[in-house]
């Protein structure tokens, strides 16, 4: 077995755009449940509306800046037109919602009836709208070896994508950090423990949890961006899987916490795979083939999923008193 190349590809899996991608969406999330106590299982929506925005935007010829401007305000729409109906849900029933409101506008993307504008079920090809975002790399052309680590400057799955992509995360990391510490933030964890608490003391709870989707749909619909530029906008790569995939990734982490989300995105894609990449050398294709391998590497998640929630709901850096996990 070449364990070189094994740990290479798990070292890579580290700091990789998708790793990235799905770090800022479980930002997002954790804004959302961890800090909020909302059970948002649509956050795969802000995800693709975010794509959707940035892609059809860059196609129709506008600059870069307001496409991610237009992908910004598709999340911002949706998380009003989601969360004034709803936001007054608690528990259950806000999660069937938002599962439910994230699978409509996978749907609507996939409808042939808007072929000309997403692609429908074939989507939107990646060099269609990744020449705006590529433009602007200070790296220039051909490629960069950093040891064992090479990749190209500037297009598609780049060192320039990886730097964009974590220089996002960090700053969501700073965000979360000064909004947990701030009053807005106790605001927000009083309404975790108690909602009826903190409306006795004439906040308006309502108010503050629609700008705590709002603004972790915004968070998730650059996750969006982040996670199309290395590939094509595909509405059915962005479905509930996604979703679930960013809660094992939150609860993995930890919620609550300022780097669980991060370090629950590097461990999650790092185990992954690694356990796929050594299943692939030891098992035998008559004993399992490799597309059967990769359905097995998401059982294993799945697995772990119920395991957190059973175990360690706190996950690896969270704190027990933190988890609201049992949301009225």
């Amino acid at each position: 077995m070449d364990w070189e190349r094994i740990l290479t590809l798990v070292a890579g899996e580290l700091f990789a755009p998708t790793t990235a991608a799905y770090a800022l969406a479980a930002i997002g999330l954790n804004i959302h449940f961890g800090l909020t106590g909302l059970l948002n299982f649509g956050q795969a929506g802000f995800m693709l509306l975010g794509a959707y925005g940035f892609a059809v935007s860059t196609i129709a010829g506008y600059p870069i800046w307001l496409a991610v401007l237009v992908a910004v305000a598709c999340s911002v729409i949706f998380a009003l037109i989601l969360g004034i109906p709803t936001l007054k849900l608690r528990g259950d029933y806000l999660a069937i919602v938002t599962i439910a409101a994230a699978e409509i506008v996978r749907i609507v993307g996939r409808s042939t009836a808007l072929t000309d504008v997403t692609g429908a079920s074939s989507g939107l090809r990646g060099d269609s709208y990744k020449a705006t975002f590529q433009a602007l790399s200070p790296l220039g052309d051909g490629s960069t070896a950093l040891g064992p680590f090479s990749y190209s400057n500037s297009s598609s799955n780049s060192w320039w994508l990886r730097i964009v992509g974590w220089l996002l995360v960090a700053l969501a990391c700073v965000l979360v950090w000064r909004l947990l510490r701030s009053p807005w933030g106790r605001v927000l964890k009083g309404i975790r423990e108690d909602e009826d608490a903190v409306r006795s003391l004439g906040k308006n709870v309502y108010s503050y949890k629609m700008q705590a989707l709002v603004l972790g749909g915004v968070i998730g619909s650059i996750a969006g961006i982040i996670y199309v530029l290395p590939r094509a906008v595909q509405p059915d790569s962005m479905g509930r899987p996604m979703t679930f995939w960013v809660w094992t990734i939150l609860l993995l982490g930890g919620a609550a916490t300022v780097f669980g989300p991060v370090i629950g995105s590097m461990v999650f894609w790092a185990v992954l795979m690694l356990i796929k990449t050594v299943m692939r050398e030891v098992v035998p294709s008559t004993v399992l083939r490799a597309e059967q391998i990769e359905q097995f590497g998401w059982i294993i998640v799945g697995v772990t999923l119920m395991l957190l929630v059973i175990f360690r709901p706190q996950g690896m850096l969270g704190d027990k008193k933190e988890l609201a996990i049992n949301v009225r």
